[in-house]
């Protein structure tokens, strides 16, 4: 076995792997779409969620990890997204339980904005682990059987599988919970979280395609500096 070891002076840039940081970000906007769903939000006829505008995020770099580091590396960011979401939702109701001190008067506030309710909480970890591999699995087929050719295609491919199979989830077991009550509502809401969560994928294909880029030619270099290192 070849054990890499990278050397540096003052003056040698070195090319760091930015998979730790999409990683982060990645967990960072699920366990932050994790509170802010569950507001229902009526925007006109429209209903939808309170982590409409940042958890399609969550796709975005899912997908800049699947084309860069492949299945494998996507898989183990979205497990690693579970455990932190279930570790933090322990953590909330560790901190409701825990006795307030005489001066802390918002005891019944901060229960009711972090008290996540168990069937919103299960909603949304099973949208959110079946949509993402699914998303994942998806590029990474196309990949396979069409080449790296065409990335568009397998953006849009792959989001289409995974945000249907993730919102799908999330509104039939979460429905009761945040107000859906009637066929028309929850047809309403599944297609409206669906159709914008793929829109704005569209929308910031021209942001990421360049981070793929980036992501793509920082590993590159990083892998050619290991190579130089290892000789």
């Amino acid at each position: 076995m070849v054990e890499y070891s990278f050397v540096t002076t003052p003056n040698t840039p070195v090319s760091r792997s930015p998979y730790p940081i999409l990683l982060a970000v990645f967990c960072a906007v699920f366990l932050i779409s994790n509170i802010t769903a569950q507001k229902g939000v009526a925007l006109g006829p429209l209903l939808t969620d309170g982590a409409f505008f940042l958890f399609p995020l969550s796709y975005v770099i899912g997908d800049v990890l699947a084309e860069v580091y492949g299945f494998k590396a996507a898989r183990r960011a979205v497990f690693t997204g579970f455990g932190i979401a279930i570790l933090a939702v322990v953590s909330f109701y560790i901190a409701i339980w825990l006795p307030a001190a005489d001066f802390y008067d918002a005891q019944d506030t901060f229960a009711s904005v972090l008290g996540l309710v168990p069937q919103i909480v299960a909603a949304s970890l099973a949208g959110y682990v079946v949509g993402q591999l699914s998303n994942a699995w998806v590029l990474q087929k196309m990949k396979d059987r069409f080449g790296t050719g065409n990335l568009w295609a397998r953006l849009i491919g792959s989001t289409v599988v995974g945000e249907f199979v993730d919102t799908l989830l999330f509104c039939a077991i979460a429905a009761s919970v945040i107000g859906i009550s009637t066929a028309g509502d929850f047809i309403n809401y599944v297609l409206v979280g669906f159709l914008w969560k793929t829109l704005l994928e569209v929308v910031l294909l021209p942001i990421t395609y360049p981070t793929i880029a980036w992501v793509r030619g920082v590993e590159k270099r990083n892998a050619g500096h290991a190579d130089l290192t290892a000789k």
